[in-house]
């Protein structure tokens, strides 16, 4: 009977196969035992998350009229940027291009070809200080770590009588969510 009672107890305790994570005693007198847990570590490493979020991935600018042109832009509402981070980063805004795509809309006036990024200017407060996209990332928010902090963007598109003649334009604006 005590043999049968020691297979047994080798044969719980893994007695020939791969190491396990708990050890096991037990006493043969009497037929008790014990088992005692092992302690293991767990480690975890957590890098940068970042997350960007634009509330429309179109803004259609208004068109300008003569009161416009002799203003020199037109005020539009923009996307809003929504940040999520686990660390400091920065918003940032650029243009794709120097220049704006132009499609000649009027067949004896040829579109404006080389009008500017810079003539879309941009800010965070629609009565704030402006400033023109160029196609090196501008930061337009630094920020701490943050579970969704809301950033809108608003535009000046500008316009000169004598060089915006009628056409289709479009640029594209890139948002960049950078983590130091």
């Amino acid at each position: 009977m005590k043999r049968a009672r020691w297979i047994f107890v080798a044969l719980a305790v893994g007695w020939g196969g791969p190491a396990a994570a708990q050890t096991c005693t037990a006493t043969l007198a009497g037929g008790g035992g014990n088992c005692a847990t092992a302690a293991i570590s767990t480690s975890l490493t957590i890098g940068r998350v970042v997350q960007l979020t634009l509330s429309s991935t179109t803004t259609a600018l208004a068109t300008p009229a003569a009161a416009d042109f002799d203003a020199g832009f037109v005020a539009s509402t923009g996307p809003t940027a929504t940040v999520y981070c686990n660390t400091a980063c920065r918003l940032q805004i650029s243009a794709s291009t120097a220049t704006w795509t132009a499609t000649t809309t009027v067949p004896s006036v040829p579109a404006r070809a080389n009008k500017p990024a810079s003539d879309l200017q941009w800010s965070t407060a629609s009565n704030g200080t402006f400033a023109g996209l160029t196609t090196t990332p501008t930061n337009v928010s630094s920020l701490g770590a943050t579970a969704g902090t809301a950033v809108g963007i608003f535009y000046h598109t500008l316009y000169a009588w004598g060089l915006d003649t009628p056409g289709n334009y479009s640029l594209k604006v890139v948002f960049t969510l950078a983590s130091p």
